[in-house]
Order: C-alpha cells, then structure tokens, then sequence
C-alpha cells in the first residue's frame, strides 16, 4: 500500500477525533449480556450507574486517540498493526458503554473533544519516545483500566447486571492488550510516569463523573 502524505494523515487523524468524538459507534461482537434477570434500578442506582459509565464511555474515547497517536508514532508496521488491532477492541468497548448510557437515560461527557486531545497528545509524546517505552506506556495504561474497571465492578448496583456484564468484558480485554503489549517488548516505565499517570487519571475521572 502507499505510504500516506503527512497531510493525508493529519485528514485521517482529524477525521478519526471526530467520529470517536461525535458520531455512533458499532461493535464488531455483541454486547455482552449477564447471565442472570435484568432488575429494575431505583433512582439513585441508576444514577450512579450512569456517572460510573460515562466515566468508563470516557476511557474508551481516550484509548482511541491513544491507540491513533501511538500508530501515527512508530515505523514499525507489525507495531502499528497490533496499535490499529487493539484499537478496533476498544472501538467495542465504546459502543457499548455508548449504548449503555442510552439504556440508562445517561449522556456522554461534554469535555469529550478535550478528553480527546489530551489522550492524543500524551500518545504522541510515547510513541515518539521508541517503540519500547510506547508499548511500556501501554501496559501501564491497560493495568491501570484494568484495576479501574475492576474497582467498578465493587462500586456498581448488584441489580445493574448489564452493566456489570459489559464492565467484567472489557476489564478482560485490558488485561489481555497489556499481557500483549509486555510479550511485544514494552519497557517497564519509571515509578514517577507512572506515579504522573495515575494522578491525571484521577482527574479525569473525578470530573468525567459530574460532567
């Protein structure tokens, strides 16, 4: 295939924020289901499901502009491939916590677009900074979701089985992009990155919840 002009993907980049950003999202499998009765959710249960959700909606809009920004970082194809194959993972996980939200009577966050740019530009810097300290970042990123989502899974109503259904998938998928993403090589990051990037995600989700 020819290569892309760098204004070609700067479009594709551009083009790709604005459909993660605002425009419905499809799943290449289905959405995960629970394995017991649906429960009615009392006003508050469904109102905390709903800020947990957006927050994890959030997640998966960052992953996307992580997984571009690091693809557009390396010269690696085999690398780029496994970044554009994961990234189709998490177009699921998008989906579905988009559809989630719609059950739910939720919306989305409305600092999406920043969320967005942010995630994009933090990618950029790691994929510049070697293949291996890209992949190292990666892990990172997944071990965190990975045990934010399984902190989810304590805090949702034991009644929102939907939710807890779609949560327990993509905690699942995290783990398994991280265990990936360590055997391709990854670099294990310095305590203070990792100490800078819990702390950014602690932001984003403490605000992600509220608005």
């Amino acid at each position: 295939m020819p290569q892309l002009s760098p204004a070609d993907r700067l479009i594709a980049s551009l083009d790709n924020a604005l459909r993660t950003v605002f425009g419905s999202h499809s799943a290449s499998r289905p959405l995960p289901q629970p394995s017991e009765a649906a429960a009615p959710l009392s006003e508050s249960e469904r109102a905390l499901s709903v800020a947990l959700m957006r927050v994890n909606h959030v997640g998966e809009v960052c992953a996307q502009a992580l997984y571009e920004a690091q693809a557009l970082g390396t010269r690696d194809p085999a690398l780029k491939a496994r970044y554009e194959a994961a990234a189709s993972e998490e177009t699921d996980h998008l989906a579905w916590t988009e559809t989630r939200l719609e059950q739910l009577g939720g919306r989305a966050s409305w600092l999406n677009p920043l969320w967005y740019a942010g995630a994009f530009g933090i990618g950029l810097v790691a994929g510049r900074a070697g293949d291996a300290r890209s992949l190292g970042f990666l892990v990172e990123t997944e071990r965190q979701v990975e045990q934010h989502l399984a902190g989810h899974l304590e805090r949702l109503p034991p009644r929102d089985a939907e939710s807890r259904a779609i949560v327990a998938q993509m905690r699942d998928d995290e783990a398994r992009h991280a265990q990936g993403a360590e055997e391709a090589g990854a670099a294990t990051l310095p305590a203070p990155m990792r100490w800078l990037m819990r702390g950014a995600a602690k932001v984003m989700t403490t605000v992600a919840q509220r608005i």
